[in-house]
C-alpha cells in the first residue's frame, strides 16, 4: 500500500495556515507580533504571506488586508445571506488594553476584580465587564497611556474598601463627580492596573 506524504488536500482557497497568517494580517498585525502569537519565525510568516497574495493574484501585503474574504467552512461564508443588512451599532462589544504579561494580569483581573474570565489563547486573555468584552493582549511594553475603563458597581464604598482589602492601591477615596438636575450622583474611586495604569469604579446614588 502506498502511503501518501506531505500537507492533506485542501479545497478552500488558503490552507488553513494561511488563513489564521491573513486572518492576523487582516486584524493589524506586524510579522514580528504574528510569529510571536503563532510561535513560528518571521519568515516563516512572510513565506505565508507571499504563498496568499500569489494564489489571490492580489498586488501586496496592504492590499491583502484590505481583501474581502471567508474561509469556506467559516459561519460568515455559510450563513452571510442570514445576516441583517441593515446598519445598526448595538452597543459596544470589546474594551482593549495591552498588557507586558498577560497571565499576571489574567490572575489579577480574575481575583482581585472578580471579573468572569470567557477564555485565553495565545497572549490574550478575554473578560466579561457587565456584558462588554474586555481583551487584555500582551506586548513587549505595555502603552503608558490607554483609556480608563470605569466599572459600574452596586455600592462604590463597599468596592473601595473590598478592592483595597485585596490589595488595591487608589489614587483616592471615593468622591462625587458630578450631581444630575434629578438628584443623582455619580461617585467614581481611582486605582492603577498591575501595569501602572488608571482603573475606575463608578457608582450611581440616588433615585433615577
Amino acid at each position: 500500500m502506498t502511503i501518501k506524504r506531505g500537507r492533506p488536500p485542501h479545497n478552500d482557497i488558503l490552507t488553513p495556515a494561511e488563513w489564521r497568517i491573513v486572518d492576523a494580517v487582516r486584524h493589524g498585525l506586524t510579522n514580528k507580533q504574528i510569529a510571536a502569537r503563532r510561535g513560528i519565525s518571521e519568515d516563516a510568516v512572510k513565506y505565508h504571506v507571499a504563498n496568499a497574495i500569489a494564489k489571490l493574484g492580489i498586488k501586496n501585503k496592504k492590499a491583502l488586508r484590505f481583501w474581502e474574504g471567508a474561509p469556506m467552512d467559516s459561519q460568515l461564508a455559510r450563513g452571510e445571506s442570514e445576516m441583517s443588512t441593515d446598519f445598526q451599532i448595538q452597543g459596544v462589544g470589546q474594551i482593549a488594553r495591552t498588557v507586558s504579561d498577560v497571565e499576571r494580569s489574567k490572575s489579577w483581573y480574575s481575583e482581585v476584580l472578580g471579573l468572569e474570565l470567557l477564555y485565553a489563547f495565545d497572549k490574550l486573555a478575554f473578560f466579561n465587564c457587565g456584558g462588554v468584552r474586555l481583551m487584555l493582549s500582551e506586548t513587549e511594553v505595555a502603552a503608558e497611556k490607554e483609556s480608563i475603563v470605569y466599572l459600574w458597581v452596586p455600592n462604590v464604598n463597599v468596592a473601595y474598601e473590598s478592592l483595597s482589602d485585596r490589595g488595591v492601591e487608589f489614587v483616592s477615596a471615593p468622591h462625587r463627580v458630578h450631581k444630575h438636575d434629578n438628584g443623582v450622583e455619580e461617585w467614581m474611586a481611582f486605582f492603577n492596573d498591575p501595569e501602572g495604569r488608571p482603573l475606575a469604579i463608578m457608582s450611581n446614588v440616588g433615585n433615577d
